[in-house]
């Protein structure tokens, strides 16, 4: 059984809704202080915040945004750009969403291309490539999956990443990390996010594998351990 303290050091404590106010941020961070996680992961708009705000802390709080979100459907020039701003503002991790449109229609090396634009306009910075796997796995086609993983590790990525959490196919699932794992655990972090509220959902997303979650509820989780 983990410990409280052992899950908040693998937590990425987020606030991604689009009505967060700069507020909200603030006490988003000063949360995470509060609780002993890794990273906050806000809104390209909000880093500036986030950076300001966590540099009042000697704890060393991690701040990662997210680019091309939730939809991925942005120009990859774009999706760099907005990287490369928030790491600009302080963000030390980038969380990029992939084209899930191309990964379905199995045009991988645009997958690629894609991730490879972000990951050169950010080089210095922990790449985190969102793969929706629910979409990928809904047809019941596993290998879609192991393709986009294995796009992000071709093109530079440091950790693969479930699911933005605004995919109405859903969130993280056991099945879905375990793939991922099998795919480029031991090279490659994988983050599960999505979907995850419990400490029971948490825990089983670590024993699948998973190092690093993504948890919007993070009290209640670390609570529910106890």
């Amino acid at each position: 059984m983990r410990s409280p303290a052992e899950v908040a050091a693998l937590v990425d404590h987020t606030l991604l809704k689009p009505e967060a106010t700069e507020a909200d941020v603030v006490a988003l961070v000063e949360e995470a202080v509060a609780l002993g996680v890794f990273a906050v992961c806000v809104s390209p708009s909000m880093v500036s915040v986030a950076h300001r705000a966590a540099g009042a802390h000697p704890e060393g709080l991690a701040v990662a945004a997210v680019a091309g979100f939730p939809s991925g459907k942005h120009l990859a020039g774009i999706k760099a750009g907005e990287a490369a701003a928030a790491v600009g503002d302080g963000a030390a991790e980038i969380d990029m969403v992939i084209d899930v449109g191309a990964a379905l229609a199995r045009d991988f090396a645009q997958v690629a291309a894609d991730i490879a634009t972000v990951r050169s306009a950010v080089p210095g910075a922990v790449l985190k490539v969102i793969v929706e796997s629910a979409a990928l796995l809904r047809l019941g086609d596993e290998q879609m999956l192991v393709a986009a993983c294995r796009a992000a590790e071709d093109s530079g990525a440091d950790f693969v990443k479930t699911s933005t959490g605004f995919h109405p196919a859903g969130g993280a699932s056991v099945t879905a990390v375990e793939i991922m794992v099998r795919t480029v655990g031991g090279r490659l972090g994988v983050k599960a996010s999505g979907g995850i509220r419990t400490a029971e959902h948490a825990l089983a997303m670590l024993d699948a594998g998973a190092t690093r979650l993504g948890l919007s509820g993070t009290r209640a989780v670390l609570d529910g351990l106890g």
